[in-house]
């Protein structure tokens, strides 16, 4: 008779007995894996996708088609199209006050929802008491969809605003397509509340296009909807004479 308690010959492991069943998994491993939600719990979050610009998607759908039939290009891509917004405002009595540069950054923020970069001079000028790296400024490059929301509310909303508003004028081209808009007051922005302005300030908008000369240029601004006026002969010459 065998002894059960025999080992095993070296090198060799015994064999297990196989399992009738395989015991189920627990309940828990089986169940589907819950969408994760907000903090704390509760149902997922869903996001909004964000909704493109109105002007952006007149441009693309119509502006640029016509552009490219008016200034007889070939190419769709080029055509002329903007490239970027530039806002600044200079803040001369920011050298004894810095309260103005941080109401000046607040008011550009709320105009175009983009957070404002604080401009420094680049050298010192002794009769102005200004040192070098002094902060002079607060500026806003706004791109992309917010350059166009931004533009779509300054033809619509802002411009109309200005007082005895009849157009902007055709002559602030830099020859390149380029073209800056002085603004006197910045309470034309229905985002800033005139209750709470402490003092009216004005600012420039570069507009920043890729057209390679003005009239490209004034063509597509013109095309999105700036109004522009046109100097007669006798206002270009009184205008001449006042520079003079």
């Amino acid at each position: 008779m065998a002894d059960t308690n025999e080992k095993a010959p070296k090198g060799e492991k015994p064999e297990k007995a196989e399992k009738a069943e395989k015991t189920p998994k627990s309940d828990k491993a089986q169940a589907p894996k819950k969408e994760k939600g907000k903090k704390g719990g509760g149902e997922p979050v869903s996001v909004r996708a964000r909704p493109p610009a109105r002007l952006m998607l007149r441009y693309k759908n119509e502006i640029r088609p016509a552009l490219k039939q008016q200034l007889g290009l070939e190419n769709v891509y080029e055509v002329p199209q903007i490239e970027k917004v530039v806002l600044n405002m200079g803040l001369g009595d920011a050298i004894t006050n810095n309260k103005v540069l941080d109401a000046a950054s607040e008011e550009l923020a709320r105009i175009t929802g983009q957070k404002a970069v604080v401009t420094r001079s680049r050298k010192s000028i002794s009769n102005f008491k200004l040192r070098e790296n002094m902060p002079i400024g607060a500026m806003v490059t706004l791109r992309g969809p917010k350059m166009w929301e931004f533009l779509d509310r300054l033809i619509s909303l802002a411009l109309p605003r200005v007082r005895d508003f009849k157009g902007v004028s055709d002559k602030a081209f830099d020859g390149r397509g380029n073209y800056t808009l002085g603004l006197k007051e910045q309470i034309i922005f229905p985002e800033i509340e005139y209750d709470k302005v402490e003092k009216i300030r004005g600012m420039n908008i570069c507009i920043v296009t890729t057209a390679t000369n003005d009239e490209h240029g004034k063509a597509l601004l013109q095309a999105i909807g700036v109004p522009m006026w046109k100097r007669t002969a006798q206002a270009e010459k009184t205008a001449q004479a006042a520079q003079a």
